[in-house]
């Protein structure tokens, strides 16, 4: 299942239990918005919405959430994101989510939304997402078409109409990037004013590029270990105009790509750059792979609020540890 058709089945049904996989944090987070919606009105939120994260949940805590009962509300909804992120407790957590979803399929009172940037479909709590339970698909789109879908869509939502063309040149100034093409439309929306339509010419005045180019100095400036480098080209980066959560979202599917070749796995490349990420992924043992897929994940956390540093200077710090 798909987000659209997420939106379409909620209008007529709440299943006991969705999890939420891909790398595209956008899609993860609209996924996560639409449920809470349909099970839980704002009001009621304070005593039925449980937020666990995997850093820090235990099998127990989990589980006590999901027994408990609704308070002044028909549901209770329990968020649990990333529940691999702490390697010595993924494999319990793993048995309780199973537990949990074959419980939660009896009952229904809660509902438990489990959101990962990366699963492994063979585990067995992966499986246990099946029906009635689901998995949603939010894998970020990469074929143009689908890009150029995405912006024809979000441009509805805004208001905006695209005249011919509008739309290609946006995914290929913008990149595959959801949250930063969601951005450029909203700017252009600002400046399109009542008429809402926006042509090739006006596009090329207020959108950033932010094409792969770029954003892969950034990467491989990290991958190699070149720090002054990775500083300048987030420097420049930022300063044209990418969001943070955008540039935070290339740096960790890179990652993520070092992390297969890494183990052995395949990714899907020209020859000349999987020898790339290869030369890169041999600079990290699994110890600091690990850090750091750790450090992307609080610094993403940071990004949404939970820290105290400006995004930037997140950004920054991050950049340095990856890169040292």
């Amino acid at each position: 299942m798909n987000l659209e058709a997420l939106r379409g089945e909620l209008r007529q049904r709440v299943r006991p239990a969705y999890l939420l996989a891909g790398d595209e944090p956008l899609l993860r987070d609209e996924a996560r918005a639409v449920i809470r919606d349909a099970v839980l009105p704002e009001s009621a939120r304070d005593f039925n919405l449980d937020r666990l994260d995997g850093e820090s949940a235990s099998p127990g805590k989990l589980l006590d959430a999901l027994r408990t009962l609704p308070v002044l509300s028909a549901r209770r909804l329990v968020e649990l994101r990333e529940p691999e992120a702490r390697r010595a407790s993924a494999r319990g957590l793993g048995v309780a989510i199973a537990e949990a979803v074959s419980e939660l399929s009896e009952q229904g009172s809660t509902v438990l939304v489990v959101s990962a940037s990366r699963i492994d479909r063979r585990s067995a709590w992966v499986k246990a997402f099946r029906e009635p339970a689901v998995r949603v698909e939010c894998d970020a789109p990469t074929r143009t078409a689908e890009l150029m879908a995405f912006a024809q869509e979000e441009a509805k939502r805004q208001g905006l109409t695209l005249e011919t063309g509008v739309a290609e040149l946006l995914v290929e100034r913008v990149g595959p990037h959801l949250l930063a093409l969601r951005q450029e439309l909203a700017k252009a929306a600002l400046a399109a004013g009542d008429g809402g339509r926006i042509s090739r010419a006006q596009l090329c005045e207020l959108t950033s590029d932010l094409g792969e180019d770029p954003v892969w100095t950034l990467t491989d400036a990290v991958g190699e270990g070149r720090a002054g480098d990775a500083l300048s080209a987030l420097g420049g980066l930022l300063q044209g105009g990418a969001p943070a959560p955008v540039l935070l979202g290339a740096l960790a599917s890179h990652f993520r790509r070092l992390v297969r070749v890494r183990s052995g796995g395949g990714v899907s490349a020209p020859p000349f750059v999987r020898k790339k990420l290869e030369h890169q992924a041999g600079r990290y043992s699994e110890r600091r792979m690990s850090d750091s897929l750790r450090a992307i994940h609080e610094t993403d956390e940071a990004l949404k609020g939970a820290g105290a540093l400006p995004p930037d200077l997140a950004l920054e710090r991050l950049v340095l540890a990856l890169a040292s």
